[in-house]
């Protein structure tokens, strides 16, 4: 009877729901929630703001929306409209040279200045900050700040300064000449940036293990040699990163170009950005402005998977 009892109890114990049996603590009821709810909130917060807009833009992309009220859809008549813009066309163009500009400029003066305050100099963390300043300003107040330099008084600015070092006919009106207006704001974005370059790379440059350019200076390497076979293959992922961001900056460039040209003098510095905005909320074709945000997105996207795929590439076989 003892051992028959005793049987019983065990499995009675066993069974869900049962009482623990004497001398067995009570588990604790486990009331946490599951780690996926946690990510709920975030998830609603991104639809709202993020999934819900984007989809209604491509909607939009399709009809003659202006903005308020109803809306018909077109079809594809806006991006027919869109081929058959001249300005949008010019645009384009703009937002390329552009993009190219500041892309060759920008990382090559940031990894000139990485160099630079990388070596054993006292004065590398002034410099570091000094350089790195004007990433973290407005782009709107540094556009405003570029105007007040490109003051086309000839003694205002850099023109004034051009004229007391004696280089007077070198002066311009640098925002109102159209050969000149689109080149001016690539100075300023590159003016802005190029310190945040400068951050990336002196980060790959602080990744390179100093026993590599020892080696290389013993086996007789020069400081040309040392950068082309040691410093620039391990350099790869920050070019990387630095590329795909000043890529992806300057073809959706907006706030320096409609700070300080609004897109002008006519339209010799608008860009992809400047035409959607003006269309949306200067003409009211919130349609047609959802056509072209749709094509830039689509172009940015195509752009940086191109870039990323081949960049990928290069740090494999450095």
């Amino acid at each position: 009877m003892t051992s028959t009892s005793s049987e019983e109890r065990a499995v009675a114990g066993k069974r869900p729901g049962a009482r623990p049996g004497p001398g067995r603590p009570a588990r604790p009821r486990d009331h946490t929630l599951p780690p996926r709810l946690f990510v709920v909130p975030a998830l609603v917060v991104y639809a709202v703001v993020v999934l819900y807009p984007s989809l209604a833009g491509v909607m939009y992309a399709f009809t003659d929306w202006s903005g308020i009220g109803g809306f018909s859809f077109t079809g594809p008549d806006n991006f027919r409209a869109l081929l058959d813009d001249d300005r949008a066309l010019e645009s384009v163009g703009n937002t390329l040279l552009l993009t190219v500009a500041v892309v060759v400029v920008q990382n090559g003066i940031g990894l000139l200045l990485a160099l630079g305050v990388h070596a054993r100099i006292r004065s590398r963390a002034v410099l570091r900050l000094v350089f790195f300043a004007p990433a973290v300003v407005s782009p709107v107040m540094v556009a405003i700040l570029w105007k007040y330099i490109y003051n086309p008084d000839n003694g205002a600015g850099l023109n004034g300064v051009l004229g007391a070092i004696g280089l007077g006919g070198l002066r311009q009106d640098w925002l109102g000449d159209p050969s000149l207006a689109l080149w001016s704001v690539a100075a300023m974005v590159v003016w802005q940036y190029a310190g945040y370059s400068m951050v990336v790379f002196l980060a790959g440059l602080q990744g390179v293990p100093a026993e590599l350019h020892e080696a290389a200076r013993i086996d007789g390497a020069g400081p040309w040699q040392r950068f082309r076979y040691v410093t620039w293959p391990l350099l790869a992922p920050a070019l990387t990163i630095n590329l795909m961001l000043s890529t992806i900056g300057g073809l959706k460039l907006f706030d320096q170009v409609y700070a300080a040209t609004n897109g002008g003098p006519g339209t010799s510095s608008e860009t992809l950005s400047t035409v959607l905005y003006k269309e949306a909320f200067v003409y009211g074709k919130f349609g047609y402005s959802t056509a072209v945000a749709l094509v830039l997105a689509l172009f940015v996207a195509a752009v940086s998977l191109v870039q990323l795929r081949y960049l990928r590439a290069r740090e494999v076989t450095a």
